[in-house]
């Protein structure tokens, strides 16, 4: 993520063995979540109710995290970021904005950036970390014990990216995106574009309007290095900027996805729509 001018990386490998991260960016507290259960990555505001909090991992629900706060006691799923239990209950924590992706290309977007350093102790459990998130990208094997809903839309291991717009949600099959790489859809009343590059595995999602104009959006190459809007013909880099055209300069405005395991985004999320292609199951 980006704070002010300072960039900041959070090693999956090493949050994997936490589960939870505090940090204060200029915006105010917030923390940094993966639950190793469900490949959930989350980063949210610290606070609730203008009280900043600190947060340790208390259990697991569903197959997804639990956090604690230490300042009310109450306890917080991760997936949906509300309050289960405790004086807070009910309230709902919000989400920050970050992105998923490789070192590369994360690296190259930012060469000065910060790094979390790991405890001592853990730095040589990352290689044997990093081998367990890449096998769970593969999408294969069963939810975990504990989980209550069960979809069969898609395989419960199939990593999706799930966006949240005023109460609409959608999954979005990582297995698809990485096959048509540039989706035009809408949410609600809201024209979205999500964006897949398949060199990094990253995904990205804008609200797919620029200067009062709704555009529609294609791949302009198999690496989506770039990509077109119809209407105008500009072109536009994988991070909603517009690099030529009549729209040059012009930036989307971002969404914020939610990349997670299917069994742990239909659990909490049930009335989810889906994009892509379910598998068959035996």
């Amino acid at each position: 993520m980006v704070d002010g001018k300072v960039a900041k990386a959070y090693p999956a490998a090493i949050l994997a063995q936490h589960g939870v991260v505090q940090d204060r960016l200029e915006a105010g507290p917030i923390a940094v979540t993966w639950c190793s259960y469900c490949n959930t990555a989350l980063v949210f505001r610290a606070e609730a109710k203008g009280q900043p909090l600190e947060f340790d991992s208390d259990g697991v629900i569903g197959s997804n995290e639990v956090f604690k706060d230490r300042q009310t006691g109450s306890r917080w799923q991760q997936s949906i970021l509300e309050a289960i239990s405790g004086p807070l209950k009910g309230e709902h924590l919000q989400l920050f904005p970050f992105l998923l992706t490789n070192w590369h290309e994360w690296h190259r977007l930012h060469p000065d950036t910060l790094v979390l350093k790991p405890l001592p102790g853990y730095a040589e459990r990352i290689p044997a970390v990093n081998a367990l998130i890449r096998e769970g990208l593969s999408g294969k094997g069963d939810a975990r014990y504990g989980v209550i809903h069960r979809d069969d839309r898609l395989p419960p291991k199939q990593m999706i990216v799930g966006l949240d717009i005023g109460g609409t949600r959608k999954a979005f099959s990582l297995a698809a995106l990485r096959e048509i790489r540039v989706f035009n859809d809408r949410l609600g009343s809201e024209p979205v574009v999500i964006v897949h590059q398949p060199d990094s595995d990253t995904t990205t999602g804008f609200l797919a309007r620029a200067k009062g104009r709704t555009l529609t959006f294609e791949a302009t190459d198999d690496r989506q290095n770039e990509m077109i809007d119809r209407e105008t013909n500009s072109h536009w880099n994988p991070y909603g900027l517009c690099v030529s055209g009549s729209l040059r300069g012009a930036q989307l405005e971002s969404l914020i996805l939610e990349p997670e395991y299917w069994f742990t985004w239909s659990e909490f999320h049930p009335d989810t729509a889906m994009y892509g292609t379910a598998t068959p199951r035996p």
